[in-house]
């Protein structure tokens, strides 16, 4: 069987194409891969409708590099084995490609191959078994090219030149004696920028100027002058900490602004007497009734 395909795609872009089995495998329409497949050498299953029946097979894709020639062929193979019988199939298709400017700039395939196998293959008519050959390669072109949009060949520039992780890093060298040179001697920088014992000596005296020693006694000194230049509560929990060990000052309570607040007490003295009035004032009513009652009666 003979037929011709076109893919809208140049023809350097479809042999790269057609030269990745996975691809190639996943555009076969009616195709399910397993997922564990290798790449090279993918598997799965694939439905045919030859007729009025359809055949399912299981098997296996392999695609052959093509020569360095400009008019080199790809060669696919596939075998598979129906999945309920006994029959199996072997088909070896040659796909020759040529530059295309009808219906647009694209590439022409033209496929030519053979079909050996038995079982409910060999039940189908020549006729019909040509037309599900051609009907299947027309949807093959058109799954390629979809494919090839949504994923892209990757540019052979592209792919020559090295990534990241494919750059080579030197080893470090093992002379302990080759940093030496990154290193500045001793004695040969600036005299200006070396300082020696007199310059820190000088140092440490500016810095604990007469100038300066009052207000580092102000702000880390105890006593009657700090308490006047702290705030009034960071003076006083200064003076209630002073003496105290480390365990009551930690177990001490709050004072000052951070002191709980002590809750309302619910019963008291004043609360007795204010109910006590009022009750007193009626059992002395109820009394002064209940004796003018008994008055009338007698």
């Amino acid at each position: 069987m003979e037929h011709e395909v076109y893919v809208p795609f140049p023809v350097g872009t479809v042999r790269q194409a057609l030269t990745e089995p996975e691809r190639v495998a996943r555009c076969v329409p009616g195709a399910q891969l397993d997922a564990e497949a290798a790449a090279h050498r993918p598997e799965g299953r694939l439905r045919l409708r030859i007729g009025s029946s359809t055949i399912t097979y299981r098997g296996s894709l392999t695609v052959s590099e093509p020569g360095d020639g400009a008019d080199a062929a790809v060669t696919v193979e596939a075998k598979g084995t129906e999945t309920r019988g006994d029959g199996a199939v072997a088909l070896t298709l040659t796909v020759r490609l040529s530059p295309a400017t009808e219906p647009g700039p694209g590439t022409t395939l033209s496929c030519a191959g053979t079909v050996h196998g038995d079982g409910r293959l060999t039940e189908a008519t020549d006729r019909s078994a040509e037309s599900a050959g051609r009907r299947l390669l027309d949807r093959f072109a058109e799954n390629l090219t979809e494919d090839l949009r949504q994923r892209p060949v990757p540019d052979a520039g592209q792919a020559a030149r090295p990534g990241v992780f494919d750059t080579e890093v030197p080893p470090p060298s093992l002379d302990p004696h080759s940093d030496e040179d990154a290193a500045e001697p001793a004695g040969t920088g600036d005299p200006a920028d070396a300082a020696g014992p007199a310059d820190t000596a000088d140092a440490l005296d500016d810095l604990v100027s007469e100038d300066r020693v009052p207000e580092l006694r102000a702000e880390h000194a105890y006593g009657p002058e700090a308490d006047a230049a702290a705030p009034a509560e960071a003076a006083h929990a200064r003076r209630t900490m002073i003496g105290r060990s480390a365990e009551e000052v930690d177990h001490a309570p709050p004072r000052g602004r951070y002191a709980p607040v002590p809750a309302p007490e619910t019963g008291g003295t004043s609360a007795t007497l204010r109910w006590a009035a009022p009750a007193a004032a009626v059992v002395l009513a109820s009394a002064v009734v209940v004796g003018r009652v008994l008055r009338r009666r007698r």
